[in-house]
Parts: C-alpha cells; sequence; structure tokens
C-alpha cells in the first residue's frame, strides 16, 4: 500500500493524528475544528502557558469559548505540549505560527525555519505538512521542500507538502475556520489530494490551486487588494480634508452605487497581523526580481502616515481652543487594532500615543478589551469611563469603536472629541466640539 493511499484511509477514518504547531489566533480555531470532527490533535507551542491553559481545558482567545477546549480535552481529543518530538507519532502537520514584518520591512522567516527545523528532525514517510503562515510566493518550495528532501523523502510519493493559506478574521462573528472557503495548493497533485482529502473534513468548501506559489500569491492578492483600497480611502479623507468637505458622506452616498463601488472606510492606521504587513512580503519578494510594487508600496505609506495625520488632527482641535499638545491630558478610546477584539498587534493606537507623548501630551486610555498596555515603551493601565474623566480630558479620541460604548454619552460629558472612525454619526448636536477624520 503506498503511503499516499494509507493516510487518505487513516484521514477518511478519523485515525490520522494532526499536530498544529502555533496554537495562536490561527492555530487554535483550526486545532478545534479538527477535533470537534473526531480527530486527535495536538497544539505544539514554545509557550508554556498557552499549553497549560490547553490542556487545563480554558481558552485564551476570545472567539473561542473555554467549553469549545474543555469538551475535547475531557474526550481525549484536544491537548498541547512544547515537545516537538511527538511530531515523529502524527499524520499531518499543520504550521501556524507568526511571520512579522522586521524594522527594515523584510519578512522575518525565524519561526517557519525554526519549525521546519523540527518537523525535518522528527518527520517520517506517509505525512502530510501544511504551511498555513502568510508568507512570500515561493516560500513552500524553498524553505519546506528542500527541508524534506534532505531526510531523502520524495515529495508527493514519501511525504506531502502544501500552502494553504490562513484568513482567520478575529472578532469576526459570521465566518469562522468552518464556513469560510480554504484554498489549498501542493508541492504536486498528490500533495493537494491529500491536503483537500484532510481539509475537507472540518471546513466546508475547500478549493485546490496548481501550486504552492498559487496559494502562497492568493493570501497575497486578498491583502493587497484591501490595502490598497484603505489607502485609496484613506488618501481620499485627507482631499476632503483640505476641500472642506466630509469624506463620511461622501462614502455613504457613493456606496447607493449597486455596481463598480465597494465600501471602504478611512481610519486612524492599518493594524492586525495581515493587512500592515502581508503585502510587503509580495513587494519584498519582487524587489529581487528587479521589479517595484509601486501600489503596495504607495498604500504602506499612506495608510502608515495616518497616525501622524490624527495626532495633527488633535493639535489643531486643542489650538483652537488656545491650548496645546504638550501638557494636555488626552484620553484614547480603544487601543485594539479593531472593535470588539483584544488583539493589539501593529494596532495604530500604539503610535498614536507614542506620537502625543514625544509632543508632551498626558496619555491615559479607556479600552475595555485590554486592561493594560505595556508594549513598545508604553506603559498604561486602562482607566474607568465615567463623567469626571471625560470632563477632565482637554481631548477625547475615538481610536477603536467598540461597539460597547455609548458614543452619545461620550459626547455628552467631553469638550474635545476627534473621532478617527466616525462612531459619532449618530449623535444629534453633541455638546462637544466633533472633529473628524
Amino acid at each position: 500500500m503506498s503511503y499516499k493511499t494509507e493516510l487518505l484511509q487513516k484521514i477518511e477514518n478519523r485515525e490520522a493524528v494532526i499536530a498544529v504547531i502555533g496554537i495562536g489566533y490561527v492555530g487554535l480555531p483550526l486545532a478545534v475544528e479538527f477535533a470537534r470532527e473526531g480527530y486527535r490533535v495536538i497544539g505544539v507551542d514554545v509557550s508554556e502557558k498557552k499549553v497549560g491553559l490547553i490542556n487545563s481545558g480554558v481558552s485564551y482567545i476570545p472567539d473561542i469559548p473555554t467549553e469549545d477546549i474543555a469538551r475535547p480535552v475531557e474526550a481525549g481529543l484536544l491537548s498541547a505540549t512544547t515537545d516537538y518530538s511527538i511530531l515523529r507519532d502524527v499524520d499531518a502537520i499543520s504550521i501556524c505560527v507568526p511571520t512579522p514584518l522586521r524594522k527594515t520591512k523584510d519578512p522575518d522567516m525565524s519561526y517557519i525555519i525554526a519549525a521546519a527545523d523540527e518537523i525535518a528532525k522528527y518527520s517520517r514517510p506517509g505525512q502530510l505538512i501544511v504551511l498555513e503562515s502568510t508568507t512570500y510566493p515561493g516560500t513552500t518550495d524553498e524553505l519546506i521542500v528542500p527541508r524534506m528532501a534532505q531526510n531523502g523523502y520524495r515529495v508527493g510519493e514519501d511525504i506531502f507538502v502544501c500552502f494553504s493559506p490562513e484568513r482567520i478574521d478575529p472578532g469576526n462573528k459570521v465566518y469562522g475556520v468552518r464556513n469560510t472557503p480554504k484554498v489549498i495548493g501542493g508541492a504536486t497533485p498528490d500533495c493537494t489530494e491529500v491536503a483537500v482529502a484532510l481539509y475537507s473534513k472540518p471546513i466546508e468548501r475547500v478549493i485546490p490551486v496548481s501550486s504552492t506559489r498559487t496559494a502562497e500569491m492568493v493570501k497575497l492578492l486578498e491583502n493587497t487588494f484591501r490595502s490598497v483600497n484603505i489607502g485609496l480611502v484613506n488618501e481620499m479623507a485627507l482631499m476632503c480634508d483640505k476641500l472642506d468637505v466630509n469624506v463620511w458622506e461622501v462614502i455613504e452616498a457613493a456606496s447607493s452605487k449597486p455596481f463598480g463601488f465597494m465600501t471602504f472606510y478611512p481610519g486612524p492606521g492599518l493594524g492586525g497581523h495581515c493587512i500592515p504587513i502581508d503585502p510587503l512580503y509580495l513587494s519584498w519578494k519582487l524587489k529581487a526580481l528587479n521589479y517595484n510594487a509601486r501600489f503596495i508600496e504607495l498604500a504602506s505609506e499612506i495608510n502608515g502616515n495616518m497616525p501622524l495625520y490624527v495626532v495633527t488632527k488633535i493639535m489643531d482641535a486643542l489650538n483652537n481652543v488656545r491650548k496645546t499638545v504638550n501638557g494636555a491630558d488626552i484620553l484614547v478610546l480603544g487601543v485594539a487594532y479593531k472593535r470588539d477584539i483584544d488583539d493589539l498587534r501593529e494596532s495604530p493606537a500604539l503610535d498614536i500615543i507614542r506620537l502625543l507623548e514625544e509632543r508632551g501630551a498626558n496619555i491615559s486610555y479607556h479600552d475595555p478589551y485590554v486592561p493594560n498596555l505595556h508594549r513598545e515603551g508604553i506603559d498604561l493601565e486602562s482607566q474607568p469611563l465615567t463623567e469626571e474623566t471625560l470632563s477632565a480630558a482637554d481631548a477625547v479620541v475615538i481610536v477603536t469603536d467598540h461597539t460597547c460604548l455609548d458614543y452619545a454619552w461620550v459626547a455628552e460629558h467631553a469638550s474635545i472629541v476627534v473621532d478617527t472612525r466616525n462612531a459619532l454619526k449618530d449623535v444629534k448636536q453633541p455638546r462637544a466640539r466633533v472633529v473628524l477624520l
């Protein structure tokens, strides 16, 4: 019996054991869905804290209720470890590790390389290896496949290698792992066939593509599309400001067109683990091919400058009431990178706070999802949102529009509100002086 046939049988009979390397926002939801389908799943992570919480049946990700962890743990279907040697006993491995950018804006591949080295150390014939971490086209072929070949394995016969981009959207109440279509590209057609068979169990729709590079490019197109369009609407906000036109009104009216227009909104900058970062993987890769990805670079420049633009709006609002930013008490509402989550990765709030502190402002913040903020030189605790804190602030800045906050009440008790999210759009005649993005 061939390795492929044996692995397909294990997948079909729910006998395949699955390892998920990296059990954060991407890996943990995937692990839970596989366990829900009756597979035994082992999460592998360097964080002893995460491993301990999972083995105790406790969730540390807001999108995953604790009962969704406790149930498969009690059933013996889900566990976690820091010991990579368990990889020799599994049938499929999903790599869900971070791929951040260095300060020089080139990809930090160290997490993928470390995971691939561990897999190579413990791999055996008959395994499926799927890279899910977002990266540049060619990563799977250049970093994963050669490490398997070094062991003497024939990819597509002895071992199966694929790329399948993660599509996790933290805080999304509609789309999760199960009902978000999954793209899969294998190093060979047989690799694709095996991965499609596995992922089709927990995921409603799986879309095979011709190669790992195609699958890698799919994710970069998705996020470059968003980055460029957000860059466009952010620049539209800058132009509307100079023309004394309300950009939010323009967008609302334009969105009435039932064809040929897709609505995007401006904001204080891009955050999260995908949109601000992923397009730059592609830009970096193409520089090596003597090609300048101009749309990507321009969108990154515009989006990256939005925190400074917000700070300028704050300074202008203070100047209009004869106050300076130096010594001003400024209250930031929301520091997560988007509404109703606790994720701080690449949050524009961090840049805004840092820029304001550099100019001498006294910063406090309120975020019901982020009780403390200790990163990038910022050391703050979330303050209670009261009439006193609002009235004491020289300016209140809405950076993240969490839906649990009463913005009409905020506008009633603050003196100046700089609204970067149009959170006050339904507030009629606010007492505060309101400054829109």
